[in-house]
């Protein structure tokens, strides 16, 4: 039986409804079965899979945009399957709800470019068809390529994003938390009322970039507002993340930054008056275990010829081609040179390293600092080590090979997790996402959470809350996203 004093292990397993999500290149591997993804029996059985395992759940990333930067156009992301071809990730959720019981689902979805009304409707669906096992990832989105599919004639500002993302959620939560009181569906046959009118409510939200009469379309769900989910490392982010965030992706080079990053956004929750430890830290992990460590060897000898530097160019957006250059050349020759793209090189470059060394970098299969490769006892040793010293709560499971990845860490992992006690032995029935990640009789927002306020109808005309983005100076009032697309019309029209 685990021990209950220990941190226990939280784990998602990283996905994206495409080819190549982040480790490019192994889609050629004849054991992957990446090429299946425009397959419904490809999630299905993946579900399985992974509710077998115990996971936490599924967390499926996403963009809306093209990497399109790379030697000046989607080529290579198109060659390399960099995310592209992908589909939607919401899909994926009814039918792989459907062959699992407990399996949790994140998935992506941005605030800047389409409206949040039905999207607050898209959500509670998802709510209510998987029993309360949903979470949403906000993102604001970040490629050119995205804007420009939505009308924008380029990004909009970072900071700004997150000043739209606030009001958006404060949209969803009016939606979410308040249109509907909690015993407004009454099913009563008799009279023939299956909702009473007086306790539905328009929420007549009139901001600077929404206007929203309301009311929310859907009855209330089991946890009205799903798990939020957020990955962020700015001080916008961060600000945003101390509000709302209830999953925080982070990271850092060291145990010590880690911990700092953490203790930050644990702060400016405090600061919203909420509970911190109401927030839990997920870290993006690479793992390669084998049963011996001949096993191991094969594996990262394996991986090691597949892995694409160019796939990982095109993900980047690199402006340099660094494989049109001598391997010996430093970073320091490619900026004296002024090379096309020179003032875009990464500051985790050195001026000393070697176009080869960049290469080389980039066809590693270490991903970043979380990454452990071993047998299962050495595995488990640094998930320990990243639990107690850099005091993070679990982990996104990076995919070399699908099913091979979630597979070998089912089967060799999770059992040496087991015995250590830092890994459930199986799920509570019937619970929520959120119960999960936060306790029982935590289904919907805890009370001192920030969205908890639009539960009283009276704040629904409480001006938003400007996000306090340290570093952020006044200036011009930032056009709506309105009158973003009027002005990115009116511009196309001017050069027609």
């Amino acid at each position: 039986m685990a021990d209950t004093q220990k941190k226990q292990l939280h784990v998602n397993l990283f996905e994206m409804n495409c080819v190549s999500h982040i480790i490019h290149g192994m889609w050629v591997h004849p054991d992957n079965n990446r090429h299946r993804f425009n397959d419904i029996e490809f999630w299905t059985e993946l579900a399985q899979l992974v509710e077998y395992g115990t996971f936490d759940g599924i967390f499926l990333a996403d963009v809306v945009g093209a990497y399109d930067q790379y030697r000046g156009g989607y080529g290579a992301a198109l060659e390399e399957s960099v995310q592209i071809p992908n589909n939607d990730p919401f899909l994926l959720i009814p039918a792989m709800a459907q062959v699992t019981k407990n399996l949790g689902f994140g998935a992506t979805f941005s605030t800047t470019y389409e409206p949040p009304f039905s999207f607050a409707r898209r959500i509670s669906t998802l709510d209510h068809l998987t029993k309360g096992r949903v979470g949403w990832n906000i993102v604001t989105s970040y490629l050119p390529n995205a804007a420009e599919n939505f009308g924008l004639s380029g990004e909009v500002p970072h900071d700004e994003r997150y000043h739209i993302a606030n009001e958006y959620v404060d949209v969803l939560y009016k939606l979410w938390e308040g249109s509907w009181e909690d015993d407004a569906v009454i099913q009563d046959r008799e009279n023939r009322v299956y909702t009473d009118p007086s306790k539905v409510h328009y929420i007549n939200h009139v901001g600077q970039h929404f206007k929203v009469k309301g009311p929310h379309l859907s009855q209330p769900s089991r946890q009205r507002t799903p798990v939020l989910f957020q990955a962020t490392g700015s001080n916008a982010g961060k600000e945003f993340a101390g509000r709302h965030a209830e999953v925080v992706f982070t990271g850092g080079n060291d145990t010590r930054s880690v911990r700092a990053n953490i203790a930050d956004m644990r702060a400016r929750a405090t600061a919203y008056g909420r509970d911190p430890s109401h927030i839990k830290f997920i870290s993006g992990a690479g793992i390669i275990v084998g049963r011996t460590s001949d096993e191991v060897s094969a594996k990262l000898d394996d991986y090691r010829r597949l892995i694409s530097a160019e796939g990982r160019m095109a993900h980047s957006q690199s402006k340099i081609d660094y494989t049109a250059f001598p391997e010996h050349v430093t970073v320091a020759e490619l900026i004296t040179r002024q090379v096309s793209g020179y003032e875009h090189i990464p500051p985790r470059f050195r001026p000393e390293q070697t176009v080869g060394e960049i290469l080389a970098q980039m066809r590693a299969v270490n991903y970043g600092r979380y990454f452990a490769v071993g047998t299962p006892e050495i595995v488990a040793d640094e998930i320990e080590k990243w639990l107690d010293e850099d005091g993070i709560d679990g982990i996104n499971l990076v995919q070399y090979l699908s099913f091979g990845t979630a597979r070998d860490f089912i089967e060799l992992v999770v059992p040496e997790l087991r015995r250590r006690g830092r890994f459930r032995e199986r799920y509570n029935d019937g619970e929520t996402l959120r119960e999960r990640l936060l306790g029982p009789g935590l289904a919907r927002l805890p009370a001192n959470h920030y969205g908890a306020r639009f539960r009283d109808r009276a704040n629904f005309q409480l001006p938003t809350e400007p996000l306090n983005i340290p570093g952020q100076t006044s200036g011009e009032q930032p056009l709506s996203m309105h009158e973003q697309r009027e002005r990115a019309a009116a511009n196309a029209g001017a050069r027609a």
